[in-house]
């Protein structure tokens, strides 16, 4: 693992208006999308083997990238887009303050601009896209900016991710279940094939609540996963789940 903390090594002060992890802190009290289990999960789970250059879209926070440059070698960079200006601004922060700033660059972007400016191209692509429709009641504009598919629908997202990503390149997304099925369905129709599918439950008797997808151009086989992150009755996390955030949460 890149960077991993001894066991020896003093544990990071707690600071408030953020999440602090092993290796970083994450502010997001300028944030309309705070840093969330569910956000680990898609940047424990995503794959990033054989990268060279990666690209966040709409990273809020900067958790997303600095998770994957925690967990990827040295020689891996890192982009991120944020379109929104005061999330942007706080990811720069987030991403200045940690070991790998040197790996990581911040774009004050809309994703179609980047996409239609940038000579870059990707081998894997992660996003955690706006999944609420139009019409959905939100406490304010950022948050909404950050929610809503009238924003970013997924068709233009997948069109931009697939400018942008190479022959070989794989897509990374996660979506509450319906809306990941409907993307799915949607790319698949556009030409994609689904690498990975990760259902994902709160506590072993309850259905999944989101599904984590890994896309791609190349001809593959899906493989199926059920990831549960709860022991009944919730009172600690399940193996499966320790596994993906053991690198990064100060509690395990």
């Amino acid at each position: 693992m890149q960077g991993t903390m001894k066991d020896n090594e003093t544990k990071p002060l707690l600071r408030r208006g953020g999440f602090t992890f092993k290796q970083f802190f994450v502010g997001h009290d300028r944030c309309g999308m705070k840093v969330t289990t569910d956000g680990v999960i898609l940047g424990g789970w995503t794959d990033v083997h054989n990268c060279q250059r990666v690209l966040d879209i709409g990273t809020g926070t900067g958790l997303l990238a600095l998770m994957l440059a925690q967990r990827s070698d040295e020689r891996v960079v890192l982009d991120a887009v944020e379109i929104d200006g005061a999330a942007y601004l706080q990811a720069k922060e987030n991403v200045q303050a940690s070991p790998w700033h040197q790996r990581i660059q911040v774009f004050h972007a809309d994703i179609q601009d980047y996409a239609e400016q940038t000579d870059e191209h990707y081998d894997l692509i992660i996003s955690n896209p706006p999944y609420f429709p139009e019409g959905t009641d939100c406490r304010d504009e950022a948050r909404s900016r950050a929610r809503y598919t009238h924003i970013l629908s997924h068709h233009n997202l997948l069109m931009y991710v697939d400018r942008l990503l190479l022959p070989h390149g794989r897509f990374a997304v996660m979506l509450p279940c319906a809306s990941g099925q409907s993307l799915e369905q949607l790319a698949l129709s556009m030409g994609w094939f689904t690498l990975r599918r990760t259902w994902v439950s709160d506590v072993p008797d309850k259905p999944a609540y989101i599904i984590l997808l890994e896309l791609t151009k190349a001809p593959s086989i899906c493989h199926e996963q059920h990831l549960v992150t709860h022991q009944p009755g919730r009172q600690s996390y399940t193996e499966q789940f320790k596994q993906l955030a053991k690198d990064f949460y100060l509690a395990l």
